[in-house]
């Protein structure tokens, strides 16, 4: 051990989680923290992320409580057209050095090491001196569990033989002569992505294969918008999904319900999907995807070859001359649900779904205001990210029920409704509702009570059907 140094919070990883973590942690208190990380800039994965990667959320909802991302403006061309900015993978990282740079580091209380490796109980190794050093920090918090990763980073689960040509998407922006085709491996959004590209960079969609192991349920993100002309119709949506599924019967004739009205959208009307990751997208874009009609639906793939693609349900010819885009690494894992507080570790971990960001600056404030661990701990309940039906049932139940706790509790309504990252109880919490907002919550209260006692009746019947 090379050296040693003293922190009141040693933060594993300057990620998105990591970086929310540590901007509401020394806003609100006096506390010193050290945070370690792999790459040379903050930004987690999106250092490793393709060229052309966008939020699929505004930015208005990302990044960290105390500054913007963007300037809060509506995009006014794409398929995003109309609806409010969505930060490129370039300006997510920009704006994370800038965070590091002119608010954390100024503030004489963060203590940066990049291009470091944690090796546990404290120590961290230098990548590029070799240096390790042994921080004596009061809390460790673990800002890495959630496990980001992107398929730059990671093979292909699947063998690729000697002949074929298979690539991460970041490979695209390389291509300098035509292929014969493309064929996009994976059914999310990383998939949706690369698939939007090659369209929107004139590839016919008669030339894009598609392979989709599971069909997923989206969500339009025209009803996930921040701004007060939004207002209405965001809680119009939570309205009316919480009334469907109160008068809902079963869980079928709930997504039937849901479909129909458009809560939740699919790819293909005859497939019905068995996936939901919280994946958004806006009709154009979906309009833009239904274009690609050779979509192959064989299961997972197992092998890529210069002559042929093998998958769980068949095989299917290629040629040497194209370009298989792996979108298969898994972005957002579902990971085991740990104890957010225990002891002298903080382990960060989604309490509202898919919403990574607003969960770690929620547990940070926790942190601040709230001594007791087991009070802490039953105000951020752990929402793991989803994966199939089931979990969109879940997901939903217990968003609703973290909501009704956070708003039982005035400090912590308060602080909801002054969170920047908090985009969607912020017109709820306000007091100067209009009539037809007030109308829209009292349906939204009207109708949680019977919502809650379906869903969890769903989430019974669901577990006792798997094997």
């Amino acid at each position: 051990m090379n050296e040693k140094a003293v922190s009141d919070y040693l933060v594993i990883g300057a990620g998105a989680m990591g970086m929310a973590f540590t901007d509401v942690l020394i806003a609100e208190t006096d506390a010193t923290v050290t945070i370690v990380d792999r790459h040379a800039r903050p930004g987690g994965h999106w250092n490793d992320a393709y060229p052309f990667v966008r939020l699929h959320q505004p930015s208005s909802f990302y990044g960290v409580n105390s500054r913007s991302l963007g300037g809060d403006q509506k995009d006014l061309v794409g398929g995003n057209a109309g609806l409010y900015e969505l930060a490129s993978g370039g300006e997510v990282v920009a704006y994370f050095e800038e965070v590091m740079n002119q608010y954390f580091l100024p503030s004489g209380r963060v203590d940066y090491r990049p291009m470091s490796e944690y090796l546990g109980n404290g120590c961290i190794k230098s990548l590029t001196s070799g240096l390790e050093t042994e921080i004596r920090a009061s809390k460790t918090v673990d800002a890495t569990y959630m496990n980001v990763t992107v398929p730059s980073v990671n093979p292909p689960k699947y063998q690729v033989d000697e002949g074929a040509i298979c690539m991460p998407p970041n490979g695209l922006v390389t291509i300098d002569e035509a292929p014969d085709g493309y064929v996009v491996v994976g059914g999310g959004k990383t998939a949706i992505d690369s698939c939007l590209w090659l369209i929107n960079n004139g590839v016919g969609s008669e030339l894009i294969r598609w392979i989709v192991p599971r069909d997923q349920w989206m969500l339009d993100r025209a009803y996930i918008q921040p701004g007060p002309e939004f207002a209405d119709r965001v809680m119009l949506r939570q309205a009316e999904t919480l009334e469907i599924v109160a008068s809902s019967t079963s869980v079928e004739e709930m997504f039937d319900e849901l479909r129909d009205r458009e809560i939740l959208l699919q790819l293909d009307s005859a497939v019905r999907p068995t996936m939901y990751r919280c994946c958004t997208v806006t009709t154009s874009e979906l309009d833009q995807l239904r274009q690609i009609q050779n979509v192959i639906r064989l299961g997972r793939v197992r092998r890529i070859g210069a002559e042929s693609i093998e998958l769980e349900g068949g095989e299917v010819p290629t040629t040497p001359g194209t370009v298989h885009i792996d979108c298969t690494s898994d972005g957002l894992t579902k990971r085991p649900v740990q104890p957010v507080f225990e002891r002298d570790r903080i382990t960060l971990q989604t309490v509202r779904t898919c919403q990574q960001a607003f969960s770690a600056a929620l547990i940070a404030h926790v942190e601040a205001t709230e001594s007791d661990e087991v009070i802490k701990n039953e105000v951020c309940a752990v929402v793991p990210h989803p994966d199939d039906t089931l979990d969109w049932v879940r997901t939903t139940l217990q968003n609703t029920v973290n909501s009704i706790k956070w708003n039982s509790k005035p400090s912590l309504k308060e602080w909801l409704i002054n969170a920047r990252l908090d985009g969607f109880g912020r017109v709820r919490g306000r007091a100067d509702r209009t009539l037809t907002q007030e109308d829209l919550l009292s349906r939204i209260v009207a109708a949680t009570p019977d919502a809650l006692a379906k869903l969890e009746a769903y989430l019974r019947e669901g577990r006792s059907n798997q094997p």
